[in-house]
Parts: C-alpha cells; structure tokens; sequence
C-alpha cells in the first residue's frame, strides 16, 4: 500500500503552535521524511513543532523537478510531509507540482488544517465571498499588468466575483500604485498585509478612497483583493 503524502501549511509569521490545530501538530511529528522549498527555514519550523527526535535525523529534501525519487518512497510505503515556506503547499507554491504527480500515481493525498492568506483575506475583507477567483502573479510588466487588471475589473463586475492575486512583498506599492491608476473609482479594493501578524493590517475601500489616502504598503506579505460593482 502506498505512503501518504501529507500538504503541511506553515504559519505565516509566529509559532507553529498558534497557527497549527494539535491533530496537525500530531501528524507532523509522526513523520520522518519531508519535502521541502527552503531546507534552513523547514528545520526551524519542525524544531519549533515538537518534531521527537533531532533535527538532522529527519530526512529533509528540497523540492526540485526530480520528483520521482519523492514518488518511489512513497510507492515503498513511506509517508512524506510537504512544506510550504509560509501558509498551505501547492497554492501559488512550487509543492502543486509533488501534489500532481502523486495524484498521477494513485497516491494519496492528506491536506492538514492550517493558514492559508488567501481565505483569511477574503474572510476580513467584506467582499464576495460566494464567487471568487485567485489569479495568482499578474504580470510585472507595466501594459501587461495594466491590461490584466482591466481584464480582472471586467470579470468583477459581469460576474460579481472577487478577484484575489498576490505580488512580491518589494512591488506592492508598484502593484497599488498600477490599481490606483487603473481602476474605477468605485471598484472595492482591499489590501490585507502581515496577515496573523501583530502588524496585521487589511483594509477595504474604494479606489477613489484609496488614491487620497496616499497609503504606502511597503514590504510586506500581502494580499490583494478587488470587486467592481
């Protein structure tokens, strides 16, 4: 019988105990082999989990696209934890590609119960939460991304959907910047930063709102959220 090849959520700032419900917690430490995105920062966090045995004895693999050596062990009964760097495996995290190829090969496959910046956005921002769509990177480009968003505000408002997508942490403003500059001035806009975190800030307003508040998001982890009328 195939191993079970676990998708861990990792917390999105602070300790895995105040992010991780305790069944999770409980099948975390029964493991002993993990794939990973980012080795130094996946050892932190199973340190921190109560893992029962040291460290090093783990076997910690970082993800690549040699997934068949990860498919073969669990082929040979042997369960498998994947870690994200930070919130749930294989959303917008190069883990979907382990996840397929188990799928592929008839194994199964746990989610465990953890945060995910996506869902807790939506949940605080008061937009639709009935139709929704997450649309990932949007172009880094400046015609493309412009041309994304109008494309994102149409979908909004012929479908009443929320359109999630999020950016690296170093473009956020350049990303604000681009929706202040493209939007309606009645489109719904929320921007939600340091989700979880002390510093957590999410906020929903117009764009006309937004473009006289002069609001300067900075780096940090955030996720943007829209809804045309």
């Amino acid at each position: 019988m195939p191993g079970i090849l676990y998708a861990i959520p990792t917390p999105l700032g602070g300790l895995a105990a105040d992010a991780l419900p305790a069944p999770a917690l409980a099948t975390i430490r029964t493991l002993r082999h993990f794939v990973v995105e980012n080795a130094k920062s996946a050892r932190a966090f199973l340190k921190e989990a109560g893992v029962p045995c040291a460290i090093q004895e783990l076997d910690i693999s970082v993800l690549d696209s040699e997934l068949s050596n990860h498919i073969k062990k669990l082929q040979k009964n042997i369960p498998i934890g994947l870690l994200s760097e930070a919130g749930c495996p294989a959303i917008a995290d190069p883990g979907a590609a382990l996840v397929a190829a188990a799928q592929a090969a008839g194994i199964r496959v746990v989610p465990l119960v953890g945060p995910s910046s996506i869902v807790l956005a939506l949940m605080a921002s008061g937009l639709e939460g009935q139709r929704f769509a997450f649309c990932g990177y949007l172009p880094r480009e400046t015609d493309a991304r412009g041309k994304r968003l109008r494309e994102l505000e149409a979908r909004s408002r012929r479908e009443r959907e929320t359109q999630i997508f999020i950016e690296t942490p170093y473009r956020n403003d350049v990303m604000l910047r681009a929706l202040l500059e493209t939007c309606s001035p009645g489109t719904l806009l929320c921007v939600a930063s340091d989700l979880t975190l002390p510093s957590e800030q999410i906020s929903t307003r117009t764009i006309s709102a937004w473009r006289s508040s002069r609001h300067a998001i900075g780096r940090r982890p955030t996720v943007f959220l829209l809804l045309s009328g």
